[in-house]
């Protein structure tokens, strides 16, 4: 399904304010947001999917309206907010107030799920660790989708010490998915919970090392095609280690790599263009 495909759902809306389209957005509503992920995980130009994300989010919006309880759309909507966060140029504000709604649309996407995990943000850590300890291989989407969205919240409110003091409850989650199937979404937990690992240096309390392990176990469970796990390597560890060797050789290995691959085709491109920027900073940080 081409991007010119999904055009048609937004056109459609827009001009004729649902009238005519209502009959086919009834029946793909499913549909639509899993392909329309796929579309744009699947996509080479940046650029393009951060100019038409905004039309697709208003869209999604608008069908979560008519279906407040489908969780999978709210999942998508969720992860389609969290996306255009990590695409668009640095304004924090703006970043947070999409953060929030990615947030938002996530646990209301947990709350349908089941009633357990209603209000898991707000749930006192032992009682939210009871709910994600009961989880099962059934809830992992969930988990993931929570996980993601929370990671994402407090990076863009990591001002906020009450935010930063949350970084448990993402530990909890991603090592949960870990546990349920490592090699979910090719092991892309182990990215995060790298980051969780690396985010203070070893003497405000970080495990760098165990960070590194993480790191290495993605890159395998990837086979080493999802390029971002070794942008994020390279400045998680190894420039917290003063690692230049290792730092370097990961960044080159992403210039040089086929940037496509299925639902890894936008993460590498982003990923190619932060290597360059990295490797053209490492004189002076190093």
């Amino acid at each position: 399904m081409q991007v010119l495909g999904l055009k048609f759902f937004g056109i459609c809306f827009i001009i004729v304010h649902l009238s005519a389209c209502s009959f086919v957005v009834s029946r793909a509503t499913e549909d639509f947001g899993t392909n329309l992920t796929h579309v744009i995980l699947n996509h080479n130009d940046p650029e393009t999917i951060t100019e038409a994300i905004p039309t697709y989010l208003l869209l999604l919006e608008t069908l979560v309206v008519d279906e407040p309880e489908n969780e999978g759309l709210l999942s998508t909507t969720a992860t389609l907010y969290g996306s255009y966060v990590n695409l668009i140029a640095d304004n924090p504000d703006r970043k947070k107030q999409l953060a929030d709604k990615a947030m938002s649309y996530a646990l209301k996407s947990a709350c349908v799920h089941g009633e357990i995990f209603c209000g898991l943000n707000e749930q006192k850590y032992d009682i939210f660790e009871k709910a994600i300890k009961q989880t099962t291989i059934n809830d992992i989407d969930m988990l993931y989708s929570v996980g993601t969205a929370w990671a994402l919240w407090i990076q863009t409110h990591s001002s906020d010490w009450n935010a930063i003091g949350q970084l448990a409850q993402v530990k909890l989650i991603m090592s949960r998915v870990i546990g349920l199937d490592d090699t979910y979404k090719r092991g892309n937990a182990y990215v995060y919970l790298g980051v969780l690992a690396t985010i203070l240096p070893p003497a405000l309390g970080g495990t760098p090392d165990i960070g590194k392990q993480y790191f290495e176990t993605a890159l395998k469970l990837s086979e080493q095609k999802n390029l971002m796990v070794k942008v994020v390597y390279a400045k998680q560890y190894a420039r917290m280690m003063f690692d230049r060797e290792l730092h370097d050789r990961l960044l080159k290995e992403v210039l040089s790599a086929n940037l496509n691959e299925p639902d890894l085709t936008l993460m590498n491109t982003m990923a190619k263009k932060q290597a360059k920027d990295l490797l053209n900073s490492a004189d002076e940080y190093f």
